[in-house]
């Protein structure tokens, strides 16, 4: 039954997709400029189709079960809470596409929607913490502002052909599995619909209605309940491949005293594309990455999560010094 879901996300998704590289043609369009990895104009938007087959699949197969029938397929976490949570910041992310919102009027939506969260899976799974009011206030804390930097994160790396949307898949891929969480499979079948017009070279691209909301199922899921909180824990590292990246990126230009509120083209990923990879290469370069640490944490659990973060590491190392060969790509001025 969980199959034939699946088969209807990513065909709905696909179609969705297709339809809105129509609407969107015109008045959605992404005009390539100075920090443009793209040369050609393409509309942008396109994540509101896996969004919607997402969506309406979780929901008839929530309420189909509800009504005493689908009776073999149980989702977990629940899809009502996980639309709830994602709904929000899908619509938002739209009228960002559309009119580019203020950021404190979409941080605000962000953490709405992670309180949501909050309320419905819980937090972070912390061990070591004491019991009491104040502990429950700083985990809570660490949730809230984890969730939303999440939700950026993956908003910050959303800037090659399939970059985002390939990674996402598989590493919801492999928290459907490790965790035992299979909604997320729904998910990863509507990205597979969506890849289709969003692989190298791009139709549409998902912009922010995308983005954000898949940067939040990572955060949902690693929020929900699994047999064992710890397997939580250690799976926070499959999100490296793009949280690594941003991070770092993120430290650099402080360091470098840049505006971080800024637009720029510094990360590792446009700067591998800078300097002669193609989106493919780039894209399936990270998919390698993200395939090495969920290897990693299946065979070693916590031990395999510290050991993603020593290969991340390594790796950011090793793309350093094959990228000193090139110039520093120009930045707008910091002032």
């Amino acid at each position: 039954m969980l199959l034939i879901f699946c088969t209807a996300a990513a065909a709905l998704s696909g179609g969705l997709t297709f339809w809105l590289i129509q609407l969107f043609g015109q008045a959605l369009l992404d005009i390539p400029n100075d920090r443009s990895s793209h040369t050609q104009p393409t509309p942008r938007g396109g994540g509101l189709g896996f969004c919607i087959a997402f969506g309406v699949t979780s929901l008839l197969a929530w309420g189909g079960k509800g009504v005493g029938m689908l009776e073999s397929l149980s989702l977990s976490p629940a899809p009502i809470y996980s639309v709830l949570v994602l709904m929000p910041l899908a619509i938002v992310g739209l009228l960002d596409d559309r009119f580019n919102i203020l950021a404190r009027i979409r941080y605000a939506v962000q953490l709405g929607a992670a309180m949501i969260a909050l309320l419905s899976f819980g937090v972070l799974p912390l061990p070591g913490l004491p019991d009491g009011f104040w502990a429950t206030v700083l985990v809570s804390g660490i949730t809230l502002i984890g969730f939303t930097a999440l939700i950026n994160f993956y908003n910050f790396m959303d800037g090659l052909d399939g970059l985002v949307a390939s990674v996402t898949a598989g590493q919801l891929g492999f928290l459907a599995f490790y965790l035992q969480q299979p909604l997320w499979w729904l998910m990863v079948a509507a990205l597979l619909g969506f890849l289709w017009w969003n692989w190298s070279p791009a139709k549409i691209f998902m912009g922010d209605v995308g983005s954000t909301v898949l940067g939040a199922c990572m955060a949902i899921a690693l929020l929900a309940s699994s047999a064992d909180p710890a397997r939580n824990l250690a799976a926070l590292a499959i999100t490296l491949p793009l949280t690594a990246d941003a991070i770092y990126t993120l430290l650099l230009r402080l360091w470098r005293r840049e505006n971080i509120f800024q637009a720029h083209r510094t990360h590792l990923y446009q700067r591998l594309q800078q300097s002669g990879w193609s989106h493919r290469q780039v894209a399936i370069t990270y998919l390698l990455w993200t395939g090495a640490i969920a290897f990693l944490i299946q065979g070693w659990q916590g031990w395999g999560s510290l050991l993603s973060l020593g290969l991340s590491s390594l790796l950011i190392v090793v793309g350093e010094a094959y990228l000193s060969r090139w110039p520093s790509p120009v930045t707008p001025s910091s002032h």
